[in-house]
């Protein structure tokens, strides 16, 4: 064998640099798309896998049926929230819209108010209490004669059943003793 010279050296170590900047190139090429784990993350849930798509950002819910593995897309609360931010923008304009052309108020602005409700109904005049000017009264109506003396016979025969209750009560004691 032959010595090493210095310029041959350098040449390997050049051509070995190369060599292994585009061997490491290549293996980065070949594993750079799908991440260190592939495309797809995967985590165990009660009931199946919850799966995370790591470029799209969307997940499923993967479940096992009798005839195989389905996957259902997990409903995105932010795009409803935006869908529904969209709608309400839109309906804001078209009231705005409706708001501008809509009919304008002609006439006097400043016109005294009327002082009764022409949609109220009056009420009868034999009910409405008697007012004197100035002062306000409330009559009250008494009860007749006759309502006195239903109440009266009531009260009668209530006092009476009582003091009969009573007796009743008194002998049965007064006999057991």
């Amino acid at each position: 064998m032959r010595p090493v010279t210095s310029s041959t050296a350098s040449w390997l170590a050049a051509s070995f640099a190369a060599v292994m900047v585009v061997s490491g190139s290549l293996v980065a090429a070949q594993s750079a798309p799908d991440g260190e784990n592939g495309r797809y993350t995967m985590t165990p849930i009660p009931e199946g896998v919850l799966r995370l798509d790591t470029r799209t950002g969307t997940m499923s819910t993967c479940t096992r049926n009798g005839t195989g593995w389905a996957c259902y897309a997990v409903p995105d609360e932010r795009a409803a929230f935006d869908a529904e931010i969209g709608r309400l923008q839109a309906e804001v304009e078209k009231l705005k819209g409706q708001l501008a052309a809509g009919p304008t108020v002609s006439g006097k602005i400043e016109e005294a108010l009327p002082k009764s409700d022409p949609l109220k109904k009056a009420e009868p005049q034999a009910r409405e209490p008697k007012v004197a000017e100035g002062d306000r009264k409330i009559e009250i109506p008494l009860p007749s004669d006759q309502d006195l003396d239903r109440v009266m016979s009531f009260l009668e025969k209530a006092w009476r059943r009582l003091i009969d209750m009573a007796n009743r009560v008194q002998k049965d004691v007064s006999g057991k003793i």
